[in-house]
């Protein structure tokens, strides 16, 4: 089993629930947002955690899935909205549920997509919500 390539079948992704895809999503998410501010020279680690908060956060991630949403097919959509429709147990703080329930909707995508062996789509979603 390669872990970093998973390449699950659709059938095989669609078995995890929803939060699971979204904990999955969320360390994608995250991956690549530390990947993107390492390669772009940032160095110091205060630095780094505090830009990465500022991605990964709920309210950002909200804010990238609005982005998102006119360049998703008719599955991703799907995806997406399953995830944000999930019943979630608690909502962070300087969240609120609206932004939340979007960011878990985005993460389920993100999971989705890594689940199932596409990394090109993830880096294409990617850069789309990193674009300013």
């Amino acid at each position: 089993m390669d872990y970093f390539a998973p390449n699950m079948t659709v059938t095989e992704a669609n078995r995890i629930s929803m939060l699971g895809l979204a904990h999955i999503g969320d360390g994608v998410y995250e991956l690549m947002t530390r990947t993107m501010l390492c390669r772009q020279g940032h160095t110091a680690i205060g630095e780094l955690h505090k830009r990465t908060v500022s991605f990964v956060k709920a309210p950002a991630q909200a804010k990238a899935a609005l982005r998102l949403l006119p360049l998703l097919d008719e599955e991703e959509t799907a995806v997406y909205k399953r995830g944000r429709n999930a019943h979630v147990h608690g909502v962070p703080q300087g969240a609120d549920v609206g932004e939340y329930h979007a960011a878990t909707g985005l993460e389920a995508l993100f999971g989705y997509l890594y689940l199932t062996g596409r990394q090109e789509r993830l880096n294409t979603l990617f850069a789309a919500i990193m674009e300013d």
